[in-house]
C-alpha cells in the first residue's frame, strides 16, 4: 500500500527509505496540485548512489515541480520522500541543503552584484561554525574559518573550470558560459551527496555542452556525487545517463536505460519524435 504524507505538515520521528542502503533519494507516489491543476501526479522514483540519472519530457510536463518538491520548495500535495535514509517530505530547503542536496536553476540565479567568490562564500554558509558572537568579535577561530572558506572557494571555482582573473568580478558581469560554471560550483560549495541540476547546457553550443557532459561524470567519479538532471538536449541525456526517467502531462510514461528510453513508442510520441 502506497504511503502518503500529510498536506502541510513536516515529517517527523525517524522514517526508513524502502531501499536506503543501495537508493540515495526516493520518491513514492509523489502528487503535486495546484488548485484545481495536477502538475505531478502519483510518480515513484528513485536515485541509485553514485549515479547519473535523467528526466525528460516536453514542456510543462512536471520535471521542474518534482525538482522543487525534493528540494523542499513545494510540499508534495500527497507521497512521501527520502534522502539517505531519512524522510525530508515537507522538510524545509535550508534543511534539506544542510543534509547534502544542491541544486542550479533553469534560470540562472547567482547574486548579481556578489563576486564569483563570494557567491561562493554565501553557498559554504550551512557548513561553517561560526556563529553571530564569533563573527562581531572577529576572533582567531572566525578569521581562520573564513581564510579557509575563502581558499575553499577559490580551489572550487578552479575545479568548474573558471580562470583566476574572473574570481573577483562581479558575477552579472561574467560571460553566459561562466555565469553557468559559476552556478555549478555554487552548489559544489555546499558539500552535497546530491546535485540536481536543472538545463544545466541551455544556451550553450555543443562544445560547451560536451564539455559539461565531460564534467558530470568527472564530479560522479572524482568526488562520488551522485547526479539528477533535467535536460532538453538529448545528446546529453543520451550519453551521460544510466537510466531516464520520462514524465508527460505528469505522469510517468516511462524508464529505463538510455537504449531503452530511446526506442519507448510512448516516449517517441510525447517527446524524442519532436526532435529533427
Amino acid at each position: 500500500m502506497a504511503a502518503t504524507g500529510t498536506p502541510g505538515v513536516e515529517a517527523t520521528g525517524p522514517s526508513v527509505a524502502p531501499d536506503g542502503d543501495s537508493n540515495l533519494l526516493e520518491a513514492l507516489d509523489v502528487t503535486k496540485a495546484f488548485g484545481g491543476l495536477v502538475a505531478v501526479e502519483d510518480v515513484s522514483f528513485a536515485i541509485p548512489r553514485r549515479s547519473i540519472v535523467s528526466m525528460i519530457g516536453p514542456n510543462g510536463a512536471g520535471k521542474t515541480t518534482f525538482f522543487n518538491m525534493l528540494t523542499g520548495l513545494y510540499r508534495p500535495t500527497m507521497g512521501r520522500i527520502w534522502f539517505d535514509g531519512r524522510e525530508i517530505t515537507g522538510m524545509r530547503p535550508d534543511r534539506i541543503v544542510a543534509l547534502g542536496m544542491a541544486r542550479t536553476f533553469q534560470n540562472i540565479r547567482l547574486f548579481g552584484t556578489m563576486t564569483a567568490v563570494e557567491n561562493l562564500l554565501v553557498a559554504q554558509h550551512s557548513r561553517t561554525k561560526s556563529g553571530l558572537f564569533r563573527s562581531i568579535l572577529r576572533t582567531p577561530g572566525q578569521r581562520r574559518e573564513e581564510r579557509q572558506a575563502r581558499e575553499k572557494a577559490r580551489e572550487t571555482l578552479r575545479y568548474v573550470g573558471l580562470r583566476e582573473e574572473v574570481f573577483d568580478e562581479v558575477s552579472r558581469n561574467l560571460s553566459y558560459g561562466d555565469q553557468r560554471r559559476l552556478e555549478i560550483a555554487r552548489a559544489l560549495a555546499s558539500d552535497p551527496k546530491l546535485l540536481l541540476l536543472d538545463e544545466p547546457t541551455a544556451g550553450m553550443n555543443p562544445q560547451e555542452s560536451g564539455r559539461l557532459t565531460d564534467f558530470m561524470g568527472q564530479l560522479r567519479d572524482e568526488r562520488g556525487l551522485t547526479i539528477l538532471l533535467i535536460e532538453h538536449d538529448m545528446k546529453v541525456v543520451m550519453d551521460v545517463s544510466e537510466r531516464i526517467t520520462v514524465l508527460d502531462h505528469g505522469e510517468k510514461i516511462a524508464e529505463g536505460k538510455p537504449q531503452e528510453v530511446r526506442q519507448d513508442e510512448r516516449v517517441v510520441e510525447a517527446y524524442l519524435g519532436k526532435q529533427t
